[in-house]
């Protein structure tokens, strides 16, 4: 009986063979050649985006240097397999002086307590690491790890390299077809800088292409390929990233980039809700009372959406965040509140003066309290002259507002209190 012939994917059978083919991570790999030259590799942790050229990356490190080389991935493996790396690791350091390169992906879905695992290894010598992740590793690796690694960030591709990636495969032997410009420019703005999905669209293209000698158009290509779902992912770092920029760029006044962060996180499949959220906040946080409206349209929008749902509510968010991105912008109520919170804690065992305390009872009256309240609407200004604060507490200047928007007007307002309040005295 034959034996079936197991292809490899293309990804794996065009993956560079030397560290200077790979293409797109200039920096990471002036870093690499600076401690090569020096005969040297320290641990690493290799952080980039999916496709970006970790897995490549790994083995040829180790190639490069000559050390032996082993790899696991995190979805697969647990701390047992780890343990038979490690002990045969040992007894080729005790035998050769030289480390084992252990590639091991997805690092991050070790937890804290398994990531503790490498640690002996890594300070004994008899294990190189290279961790591999997407995720941030300041958030998702321990200290101690961390500490005995050096972080190497690697990039998403841009466009130009992988138009440079989709030449060098259209070029070699392992594709039967070629493609019109316009169609390698959808596949490459569709690959969203991922190297490894690039190269499965080019894959998927090639049995479906052996009927024709044309060049593929962008029309054959989407009958063949569905388009890929935007790159998201709502319990990790793009979740969080992504709602940062779109509430620094409210923040900025860009109504054009806070429209286009939203927009990513709508495609994405982000809850709208969760968006809403923030779209409150901001509205107390950066506008306040520079446009008051800020805050009612927020709320107004949250219950807009809950009335209509998705996707017909979505507009709403677009309305609310081209509203706050256009408002002037004030965090003066943040700063008094916590300016208020503070001095609340550092003082919360002085009393209010006695004036502004009620007096319901006999007694409370004969020791003065509630005496000299000033009762401020019926005064001529309407603005009285009392004590306020407690006895022991000069008064503080905690809300200073800002200088446009609404907050000029309440700026006035305060200017002509305090010039009554002076006149009543």
């Amino acid at each position: 009986m034959k034996k079936s012939l197991v292809v490899k994917p293309l990804a794996q059978r065009l993956r560079p063979k030397t560290l200077e083919s790979i293409i797109g991570q200039e920096v990471a790999l002036k870093k690499l050649s600076t401690w090569l030259e020096k005969k040297y590799l320290p641990s690493l942790i290799l952080w980039g985006p999916p496709g970006c050229g970790k897995t490549t990356l790994a083995p040829l490190l180790a190639k490069k240097i000559g050390y032996p080389y082993s790899s696991l991935s995190a979805i697969f493996s647990g701390v047992a397999e780890l343990k038979k790396i490690f002990k045969t690791a040992q007894q080729t350091y005790d035998m050769t002086g030289e480390p084992t390169v252990l590639f091991f992906d997805e690092i991050h879905r070790f937890n804290k307590a398994q990531q503790d695992a490498f640690l002996p290894v890594i300070e004994k010598g008899s294990i190189l690491l290279i961790g591999a992740t997407t995720e941030n590793p300041s958030f998702n690796l321990n200290t101690a790890l961390l500490s005995r690694c050096q972080v190497l960030t690697l990039d998403a591709l841009t466009e130009r390299h992988l138009t440079v990636l989709v030449q060098q495969a259209l070029e070699s032997s392992e594709l039967h077809y070629s493609l019109e410009k316009e169609a390698v420019e959808y596949i490459v703005q569709s690959a969203q800088g991922d190297a490894r999905y690039l190269l499965q669209m080019l894959e998927m293209l090639n049995p479906s292409a052996k009927a024709t000698e044309k060049p593929l158009s962008v029309k054959v290509i989407k009958e063949i390929i569905t388009q890929r779902p935007a790159a998201y992912d709502k319990d990790a770092d793009l979740h969080y990233n992504l709602i940062s920029a779109l509430h620094k760029s409210i923040r900025s006044s860009d109504v054009d980039a806070s429209l286009y962060w939203l927009a990513r996180m709508l495609s994405g499949g982000e809850d709208p809700r969760y968006i809403l959220r923030r779209l409150i906040r901001i509205s107390m946080e950066d506008i306040g009372l520079a446009s008051p409206q800020a805050l009612t349209i927020s709320l107004d929008t949250a219950a807009a959406y809950e009335r209509l749902g998705s996707p017909e509510g979505d507009i709403s968010l677009t309305q609310c965040v081209v509203y706050l991105a256009s408002s002037p912008k004030s965090n003066s109520i943040e700063v008094a509140h916590n300016k208020a919170l503070a001095l609340a804690k550092e003082t919360s065992h002085l009393p209010p003066p006695k004036n502004i305390i009620n007096a319901p009872t006999k007694m409370m009256k004969s020791m003065a309290f509630g005496k000299g309240y000033i009762y401020d609407p019926n005064t001529v200004s309407g603005v009285g002259s009392q004590p306020l604060w407690p006895t022991r507490l000069e008064q503080k200047s905690l809300y200073k507002p800002g200088a446009w928007g609404f907050e000029s007007t309440i700026s006035d307002r305060l200017k002509t209190i305090k010039e009554k309040r002076k006149s009543s005295r």
